[in-house]
């Protein structure tokens, strides 16, 4: 794998399979008084090992685990851990290494950023998700109950290293999760793209790396025109709206399968890209394209009037809302956005009807 590098101030994007050069070398400017890793019990298991075996200059870092998956992203996790750094003697020039997922790092980046009022953090993603969205573009935060990412801040990491080796210890329905937001930064960015990432295939490594890069220049694209989402930035919540809600409900019912982040977003990005062609124009015929390379990855999930219901009630607390209204982002064609779209419950509606019977 060629290293590739994006160098920035702050959050400079390192993907390289030669780790342990770059990250001396921040380390060794940065002159940290403490470093710590934090994993969760996964990640320590089948990711801990292969991270120390490659920095062995790390002396005895001091290690912080939380449990895994979407379920502890929560104040109560960060509260402990920020006792456990504490506890540790950790200064405010103190390092965090967050390895490990989107949950780690969304976690990890909040941790730091409000520790003693904020102490330096890397993050090392080792998922897909993590790789092209969670670890890139400076959002940290944690859900509130069910409701996703309530609570944050925007703060970029010291650097993010991208290490695309890690894949191999990650479950096919993880590859597959990350997998559907590099089909959102197709839908949002260009018809090139789109076309490009439907040969995704994880077996061959060098493709993989390549397309886990262009994932990640469209997203910093994007980023250093908007970092605090105040327009551009919200394209990335393409599929979000909808999807969120989606995800928030499974995780709180306990009638439904919880849904791992990209499950949720393939859903919302057929619901939208349907809403897309009734609102805004969207083509009827790539409308049908996109929702069958999409289902050929995501098998569908059965909703009944009643969850929709409760989905469609849960857009409130959606992050783009401004003045009361449920604001989407949706497409006019591939490539070609629209913003802050006001969309009747009727047409939410058809969109459930369509994914259903499609």
């Amino acid at each position: 794998m060629t290293n590739k590098i994006i160098h920035k101030e702050r959050g400079s994007v390192y993907a390289t399979n030669n780790l342990p050069t770059y990250l001396k070398k921040v380390l060794d400017d940065l002159k940290p008084s403490h470093i710590f890793i934090l994993t969760d019990n996964h990640t320590l298991e089948v990711c801990l090992p292969k991270f120390l075996s490659e920095i062995k200059f790390l002396e005895q870092p001091e290690v912080l685990v939380i449990e895994a998956g979407e379920a502890h992203k929560h104040i109560e996790t960060c509260v402990a851990l920020w006792e456990d750094l504490s506890s540790r003697g950790a200064d405010r020039k103190s390092l965090l290494i967050n390895l490990g997922g989107g949950v780690v790092t969304d976690i990890g980046g909040f941790v730091a950023a409000t520790f003693k009022r904020g102490i330096e953090f890397i993050h090392v993603p080792t998922s897909l998700l993590a790789m092209v969205d969670a670890s890139v573009g400076g959002k940290n935060g944690v859900d509130l109950g069910a409701l996703k990412n309530q609570i944050g801040v925007i703060k970029e990491p010291l650097a993010v290293f991208i290490d695309p080796g890690y894949l191999d210890t990650l479950p096919a329905e993880h590859i597959t999760s990350g997998y559907a937001e590099m089909l959102k930064h197709g839908l949002i960015h260009s018809e090139e793209y789109w076309t490009k990432i439907q040969s995704f295939n994880p077996q061959n490594h060098e493709e993989t790396a390549q397309l886990i890069w262009d994932s990640v220049l469209i997203k910093n694209t994007i980023v250093l025109k908007d970092p605090l989402e105040k327009n551009e930035r919200k394209t990335l919540n393409y599929g979000h709206t909808l999807g969120h809600a989606i995800e928030s409900y499974c995780l709180e019912s306990t009638q439904k399968t919880t849904l791992l982040h990209g499950e949720a977003i393939a859903i919302g990005m057929i619901l939208a890209t349907y809403i897309s062609s009734e609102l805004e124009g969207f083509p009827s015929k790539k409308l049908s394209e996109i929702t069958s390379i999409i289902l050929k990855h995501f098998p569908k999930t059965d909703f009944t009037k009643e969850d929709i219901e409760k989905i469609v009630a849960l857009l409130v607390f959606d992050k783009k809302n401004s003045h009361g209204k449920v604001c989407f982002v949706l497409l006019k064609d591939i490539g070609k956005h629209k913003m802050c779209c006001e969309v009747p419950n009727e047409v939410i509606y058809k969109a459930f009807d369509y994914y259903k019977n499609f």
